[in-house]
């Protein structure tokens, strides 16, 4: 999860995740592999969360999302080759989108907690109210963020 400032970097070609896509040295991808199979330095990158998002719900959406890929035996699609992988499911593009897709998500849902998923969504819901509601933006997120993280 996010905050309403984690989306201003959310625009074309701003080497910033966009799609549920992977690929070889790809900033525009959800998961970037670095260096080859074959190589001791390669590495995976996850570039989902942003800087003021929650490192504990963070890698409990991790967590969760892993173990629903295992359980229905996902597989990965092959890695995409455009530089910002324009191709595949878009990812959420805004807090509200994000929210939504967390409670339309049953697996995510429920492996945070169905209460705990509820109560989250109200709380970003006034997040989202007060960032809407603010007349400048940034006068709204610098002290909603700063203080709290």
């Amino acid at each position: 999860m996010t905050t309403s400032n984690g989306f201003a970097r959310h625009r074309p070609d701003a080497l910033t995740r966009q799609s549920w896509l992977w690929g070889r040295d790809n900033r525009g991808a959800m998961l970037r592999v670095i260096g080859k199979c074959d190589e001791k330095a390669t590495r995976i990158e996850n570039r989902i969360g942003e800087l003021l998002v929650n490192t504990y719900l963070y890698l409990n959406a991790q967590i969760h999302g892993g173990l629903d890929g295992l359980q229905y035996r996902l597989r990965a699609p092959k890695p995409t080759e455009l530089s910002y992988g324009h191709q595949g499911e878009k990812l959420p593009t805004s807090l509200p989108e994000t929210v939504q897709a967390l409670c339309d998500d049953q697996a995510m849902a429920a492996g945070m907690g169905m209460d705990f998923a509820c109560h989250f969504a109200q709380i970003k819901a006034g997040e989202m109210s007060r960032n809407d509601a603010a007349e400048d933006q940034n006068d709204f997120q610098r002290p909603e963020y700063s203080l709290r993280f």
